[in-house]
């Protein structure tokens, strides 16, 4: 319970933990960013690790002169990209371990050829946009593995995904995280960045089910 009770307060109050890091630690939150992030992106079982929230705060103590913005972004991208490519060489590897009898009780060849069309069409926007939603953005890349995405194309939109992501926050939370509003507002701001695209991603996951189930 007090792992849980920390990882909760340092979700909501990350800026905090972060400024008294790199007053402490100076250079090595930049070794903290990246094994939270790559863990974030990497490891199936730790979705719940701070990624937008995170990006925005490294993008405001920028802003304030505590940390250097090229060298956060760059190291953060490091992370991301490598982070999701663990994820999806986790799916490739395990996928055909598990499923490795057709129509077994453990695997539907049917279901599987079907997402794997699925990634082949779709998986590109998806590893994308996954990235702006908190535990998605951890499975999508797994999910991607699994289904056999062609490892190309999955590279391809894992960097465009990664740039998008980490320079959209990094850059919004330098230019606006030292706001006197968005201070004052800091920790609704975090909980809008962990549920709103939450939000949307059931609505999307709820819309397509009742398509599918119309179809």
């Amino acid at each position: 319970m007090e792992l849980v009770s920390f990882l909760i307060d340092f979700i909501l109050h990350v800026d905090r933990y972060l400024e008294v890091f790199v007053q402490h630690y100076g250079l090595w939150v930049y070794a903290l960013l990246f094994l939270i992030v790559f863990v974030e992106t990497g490891v199936v079982v730790m979705p719940f690790l701070p990624g937008d929230s995170l990006l925005f705060i490294v993008g405001a103590l920028c802003g304030a002169g505590l940390m250097n913005l090229p060298l956060a972004v760059a190291v953060l991208l490091v992370a991301a990209v490598l982070g999701d490519q663990c994820n999806y060489q986790i799916g490739r590897y395990f996928g055909p371990k598990v499923f490795q009898w057709e129509n077994s009780r453990f695997f539907n060849k049917r279901a599987f050829d079907q997402a794997h069309a699925f990634y082949e069409r779709y998986g590109g926007i998806t590893i994308i946009l996954a990235r702006f939603m908190p535990f998605i953005r951890t499975f999508a890349p797994f999910v991607g593995g699994v289904a056999a995405m062609s490892r190309a194309k999955f590279t391809a939109y894992n960097v465009a995904g990664a740039l998008l992501w980490v320079l959209g926050i990094c850059t919004a939370g330098y230019f606006f995280g030292n706001l006197p509003w968005v201070k004052a507002n800091l920790d609704k701001i975090i909980w809008a960045l962990i549920f709103i695209p939450g939000l949307i991603a059931i609505f999307g996951a709820w819309r397509g089910s009742r398509q599918a189930a119309k179809a």
